[in-house]
C-alpha cells in the first residue's frame, strides 16, 4: 500500500480512486451513477446499504461488480421462507474423530451480498444482526471475529408482498442508507441492451484492495467537520420526530414517527465521504443534503394522512432540507 506523507495527499487519492472505481464499473453496470456513488460512500464509511428495487434492475450485477473492483470477497446469500441463521452464521458439525468443528456460512466474507432479505423469516434476518452490528458472530459460546472491511448489502423487492417479511424498524436502522433504484432512461437501456446482447466480456480491473480500503475509512472519520454542519445534521434529524422540542410542522402533519440519534451520525459520517468524493477537505450543509435521502427515507415512518395524500417518503425529506 503506498505510504501517503499527510491526509490531504491520501485524500486526494481517495477522490482519484473513486474516479477510477466509477470508470471500471460503468464498463458493466449502465448508467445508474447516483447509486454507484451511494454504496461506494457507505462502504468507505463502513455502514450497510439497503438496495430496493423492481427485478432486473441489475442490482446483484452491481454488488458483484463493486466486489471485483474493490479486491474483496463476496458472497450471496439467497433469502428463502426456509432459510435458517446457520445457513447464514455457519454451524458446528462432528468430523469422523468425533470432535465438533465450526464450519463457516456465508456471512465470513468482505461483501455479503443479502438477495431479498425481505422473503426470511425474522428468526432468520437477525441473524444478520449481530454481525452487521458487532463484525463477530457466536456460535456455542465462542466468538468468531469477521474479516474486515465487511459489508452487508441488501436488496428488496418493493412490488411482491406475497411470503414475505417486511424488515423491522430496529433492523432497518442498522443500514446506514436505503438506496432507491429506478428504471433506467431509454438511452441507458439501449447500452444496456447492446452491451448485454453481444459476445463481448467486459473485464473489471481491480482499483483498491482490503488494506487501502480500511485505511480511507479511517481517513474518512478524520475528516474535521465545521461546527456548524454537526449542527445542521442533527437540527435535521430532530425536525423528523413529531411531538418534540424543534420539530416541523411536516413532522407533526405527516410523520408517525422520525428518525432517532443513528441518522444524526451517519448524516455526518456520508457528508464527510461525499466532501471528499469531490475534491473537498471538510463537508459543508450541502454534503449533508447530497445524502440526506437515503439517510433519512427508511428511518421516518409516514402517517394515514401522509398515505391517503399520496405524499412519498422523499418528498417529506425533501420539504425538511
Amino acid at each position: 500500500m503506498t505510504k501517503f506523507t499527510s491526509d490531504v495527499d491520501a485524500a486526494n487519492a481517495l477522490a482519484t480512486a473513486y474516479k477510477s472505481l466509477k470508470a471500471e464499473i460503468s464498463k458493466v453496470v449502465i448508467g445508474q451513477e447516483e447509486v454507484v456513488r451511494q454504496v461506494l460512500t457507505g462502504i468507505f464509511c463502513q455502514g450497510h446499504s439497503l438496495l430496493v428495487g423492481v427485478p432486473g434492475l441489475a442490482k446483484t450485477l452491481l454488488v458483484q461488480t463493486i466486489a471485483t473492483s474493490l479486491d474483496l470477497q463476496f458472497k450471496r446469500i439467497q433469502f428463502t421462507p426456509d432459510l435458517m441463521p446457520s445457513d447464514i452464521v455457519g454451524a458446528e458439525t462432528m468430523d469422523k474423530e468425533r470432535n465438533f468443528k465450526f464450519v463457516k456460512g456465508p456471512v465470513f466474507a468482505n461483501i455479503v451480498l443479502a438477495d431479498e432479505i425481505n422473503r426470511t423469516p425474522p428468526k432468520t434476518q437477525a441473524a444478520l444482526l449481530e454481525s452487521m452490528q458487532e463484525y463477530a458472530v457466536t456460535i456455542s459460546g465462542q466468538r468468531y471475529e469477521l474479516p474486515r472491511p465487511f459489508f452487508v448489502l441488501a436488496t428488496q423487492n418493493p412490488i411482491e408482498q406475497e411470503g414475505t417479511y417486511p424488515l423491522p424498524e430496529a433492523q432497518l436502522d442498522r443500514f446506514m442508507f436505503n438506496i432507491l433504484l429506478t428504471y433506467p432512461s431509454v438511452q441507458d437501456e439501449i447500452s444496456v441492451v447492446k452491451n448485454t446482447t453481444s459476445d463481448e466480456v467486459r473485464t473489471v480491473n481491480k482499483v483498491l484492495n482490503a488494506e487501502e480500503i480500511t485505511y480511507f475509512q479511517h481517513l474518512v472519520r478524520r475528516v474535521p467537520v465545521p461546527d456548524n454542519v454537526i449542527e445542521y445534521a442533527v437540527t435535521l434529524a430532530n425536525k423528523t420526530r413529531p411531538g418534540v422540542s424543534g420539530s416541523s410542522a411536516v413532522a407533526k402533519d405527516y410523520l408517525e414517527w422520525g428518525a432517532g440519534p443513528r441518522a444524526s451520525q451517519f448524516l455526518v459520517l456520508g457528508a464527510k465521504c461525499n466532501a471528499l468524493l469531490n475534491g473537498k477537505y471538510s463537508p459543508d450543509i450541502e454534503d449533508i443534503q447530497a445524502i440526506a435521502k437515503p439517510v433519512l427515507r427508511h428511518r421516518i415512518v409516514r402517517n394515514f394522512k401522509a398515505e391517503a395524500e399520496g405524499i412519498s417518503v422523499d418528498d417529506l425529506i425533501g420539504k425538511l432540507i
